[in-house]
């Protein structure tokens, strides 16, 4: 089990949901959190349930200064845990341009931002974790989702590509990929989501991984093994039976 007590991270997409969720266990277990998203009155409401110390520093993971200037006000850390994501429901059929770009720009070229301002600083000093967070929908390709499987699927490659930089290192880096969470994202979708989970389990499994030593947990486990295992389908088969 890790030590956190008074360990400081930053906790980006913290306002809700599963960030949130996840911010109550971090605080309880004795971490100085740093929450961070766009809206200051939610963090400030989260900090204020919080059992243990934390700041709050607004960004807009879209804007590149808005990163470097919350990241020069969070200052150092030992970690850093990224959930900070959009999502509407479409496909090539019903395509909005604007919604797609945004989830490419906030959730991975958002992480890509927040890569940017602490990878430098934890690989010279050897020391630091870094926490992404991807999506089962992000293992292959899906219907009626390309714009957000293919910003999930960004996320996670990041992720492995960083691990096979540092795992060597003392910089651990490492990815969740969560199946469907009940929040006000998921509240978008109108088709059945199995194994659907509320916030608080969620952050449960996302914060025991953090205790190990392991790269990568997806989880609902079972439902997980549905995507995993899409992986070994030949593309024939894959697309006869998931499109």
């Amino acid at each position: 089990m890790i030590e956190w007590a008074g360990k400081r991270y930053w906790l980006v997409g913290a306002s809700e949901g599963l960030g949130a969720a996840l911010a109550h266990k971090m605080s309880a277990a004795g971490v100085h959190l740093i929450l961070s998203a766009r809206s200051e009155d939610k963090l400030n409401a989260l900090a204020a349930r919080l059992p243990g110390k934390s700041e709050v520093v607004t960004v807009d993971v879209s804007d590149t200064e808005s990163v470097k200037a919350a990241a020069a006000a969070v200052g150092d850390i030992d970690g850093i845990v990224q959930i900070a994501g959009v999502y509407w429901p479409f496909g090539a059929n019903k395509w909005d341009a604007d919604q797609a770009i945004a989830m490419a720009d906030i959730n991975f070229t958002g992480a890509m931002r927040l890569m940017g301002a602490v990878v430098p600083k934890f690989v010279e000093r050897d020391a630091g974790h870094i926490v992404l967070t991807g999506s089962l929908s992000g293992f292959r390709g899906l219907p009626g989702a390309a714009a957000y499987t293919s910003s999930k699927a960004g996320v996670m490659t990041l992720a492995e590509s960083l691990y096979a930089d540092l795992h060597k290192t003392n910089v651990r880096v490492q990815l969740v990929n969560p199946g469907f969470v009940k929040t006000r994202l998921t509240d978008k979708n109108d088709f059945n989501m199995p194994f659907i989970m509320e916030p608080e389990d969620a952050a449960r499994e996302f914060f025991e991984h953090m205790n190990t030593d392991a790269f990568k947990r997806s989880f609902p486990t079972l439902f997980s093994w549905v995507f995993r295992g899409s992986q070994f389908l030949p593309d024939w088969l894959y697309y006869r039976l998931f499109a």
